[in-house]
């Protein structure tokens, strides 16, 4: 299979434009007439996981986060992306990530996360656009399968996602039993306006600031912390099984180990 027909099977999932204006998902690097016999699959393209593929002997890299987001002007080997990006043309990997698209797809990341969490009465929390006449957008909003404390759900959290640890902005002692819930997987520090909107009493998300935190608390809507690729790394064993079950063996697919970047000391 050429790299241009698994991009065509990527798009029928999650189709590029779809995307989020200030995004770049797509083929960043490499042939589109690649012979891709082997894929691996990540949640960033960094050192490790490069080098990881080309051990691997893989003809293809897909990643959720873009390795490029902004224009680059030179490729050499004085910064990171420029050293990643020789290192996968050196080993003729083509390199592909769908993000934003893949955010917002119906089925995808957002209904895969509050899958794992049981919503119900589920709502897209923005609506970005449609798919197939069907609205797709960020997160969702939705009610919990069962009234819980905060501490409660936080511990659920961990355990749903295979966290190592949370943080979480509210009060652990309290008894008071949420209901309400929304989840943003990836960085959602802009869409506590929105939940709180949709009359979510907590917001589960990553990359939550110190203010953002205790101003969400004050205005009412408690949020538990899980982390950027806590909630993210979700993506590798999703499409490791759509590709699977679609590919039939045509391709050897490997993928990257649950690596959490950071840890609590």
């Amino acid at each position: 299979m050429q790299c241009s027909e698994m991009i065509k099977l990527l798009n029928q999932l999650a189709p590029e434009d779809i995307a989020l204006s200030w995004d770049n998902p797509g083929l960043l690097a490499g042939r589109s007439n690649k012979e891709v016999r082997t894929i691996y699959l990540a949640l960033d393209a960094d050192d490790q996981v490069i080098e990881d593929a080309i051990s691997q002997k893989a003809d293809m890299l897909l990643t959720h986060h873009p390795l490029i987001f902004k224009p680059v002007k030179k490729i050499n080997d004085q910064d990171f992306i420029g050293r990643r990006i020789l290192r996968l043309i050196q080993a003729d990997i083509s390199y592909y990530a769908m993000h934003t698209n893949f955010d917002s797809a119906p089925g995808c990341m957002a209904d895969l996360a509050a899958s794992r969490l049981g919503l119900t009465e589920e709502k897209i929390l923005e609506q970005t656009g449609e798919m197939d006449g069907c609205p797709c957008g960020i997160g969702k909003t939705g009610r919990l399968p069962q009234a819980e404390s905060l501490k409660h759900l936080a511990v659920r959290v961990k355990e749903a996602f295979g966290i190592p640890f949370v943080t979480v902005y509210g009060n652990l002692q309290e008894d008071k039993l949420l209901e309400r819930c929304a989840v943003v997987p990836g960085s959602g520090g802009s869409m506590i306006q929105a939940a709180l909107d949709e009359g979510a009493q907590v917001l589960i998300t990553g990359d939550i600031g110190h203010h953002q935190g205790i101003d969400s608390l004050a205005r009412g809507m408690a949020v538990i912390d899980a982390g950027h690729y806590g909630l993210e790394h979700i993506f590798m064993d999703f499409m490791e099984t759509y590709l699977e079950e679609r590919l039939q063996g045509q391709v050897e697919i490997k993928k990257a180990p649950v690596t959490f970047p950071s840890a609590v000391i």
